[in-house]
């Protein structure tokens, strides 16, 4: 069978390819320039213009696509980051529905973000959404993901908390001032940080992908989230390092402005419904996942 990704060079995008094929999958990268795409040789570069050929005959699409929220909020930042994620729903949405062979799954990526600040509530897939610039944009992809699917595709709203894995994601821009011995929460310490390991993640892509009782939206993090503090000494003992030097909220937000709610606004994010469905972590504990990130280089 072949599956369809979109953002499929990213971070997340690299390691759910590699996991595919290593299960026999036939894959199709949809890229915006194929010739310098850094992607498997056993996978297929495809252009956004051969994006309604790749779909049609393919058994499943995975949309990663998007501008990245990890960037200062400014008026035009704001709109490429809405604009880019309901573009490539709809562009997706629009290639399966002119399939003569249909997909019978579209998996859309989709951000814990959705359910705004929240304190020590803790949060599932039937909790409504939140308020401020992330939970809206975030309602807003879901919403354009829904309305470009056409009946009788399965959709899958994957709602992924803070990525942990090796080169790349959140974890990579922490590391250099937790090995200088300044590290240490951010802001106020008892904000919740809803995280998943990569692998776990992926894992979770592919049961998606082929498990038919997963359909609407579906917490992608760890079943024990921590607090800002709890991450940041537990990411200290497993360097070795002390994590005591405090970044004050409002230096945050003098440095990122309203990007600052990525890392000052938590959520205490439960995978409800993928632990219901008999998902197994592999990592349900930060410390075991840190570990095997950052105990082991000679393994990757």
């Amino acid at each position: 069978m072949k599956i369809v990704v979109t953002g499929g060079t990213g971070f997340l995008g690299r390691g759910l390819v590699a996991a595919l094929i290593e299960k026999g999958y036939d894959v199709d990268v949809v890229t915006r320039d194929p010739a310098t795409a850094p992607v498997s040789e056993s996978a297929r570069a495809v252009s956004w213009s051969e994006l309604a050929s790749a779909v049609d005959g393919a058994g499943a699409v995975v949309n990663l696509a998007g501008e990245t929220i990890a960037q200062r909020w400014t008026a035009p930042a704001k709109a490429r980051i809405v604009g880019s994620r309901a573009s490539a729903a709809e562009r997706v949405g629009a290639s399966i529905r002119a399939a003569k062979s249909r997909p019978a799954v579209l998996v859309n990526a989709s951000a814990v973000g959705f359910y705004g600040s929240r304190g020590d509530e803790e949060v599932s897939e039937a909790t409504g959404p939140g308020t401020g610039f992330l939970a809206e944009t975030t309602v807003a992809w879901e919403e354009a993901a829904r309305r470009a699917v056409p009946e009788g595709v399965r959709l899958v709203l994957l709602r992924i908390g803070i990525v942990l894995g090796e080169e790349g994601g959140a974890l990579s821009k922490m590391l250099l001032p937790f090995r200088l011995g300044l590290g240490g929460p951010l802001g106020r310490g008892t904000q919740w940080m809803p995280w998943i390991h990569r692998d776990d993640l992926v894992a979770l892509l592919v049961a998606a992908l082929e498990d038919r009782r997963f359909e609407g939206p579906v917490n992608a993090t760890a079943p024990g989230p921590v607090t800002m503090k709890e991450f940041a000494s537990t990411l200290g003992r497993v360097l070795h390092r002390p994590a005591f030097a405090l970044a004050p909220a409002f230096a945050i937000r003098a440095a990122m402005g309203e990007m600052a709610s990525l890392v000052l606004d938590g959520q205490r994010v439960l995978p409800a419904k993928a632990s219901s469905l008999g998902f197994k972590f592999r990592f349900e504990k930060l410390e075991p996942a840190l570990r095997e990130i950052l105990d082991r280089p000679s393994r990757r």
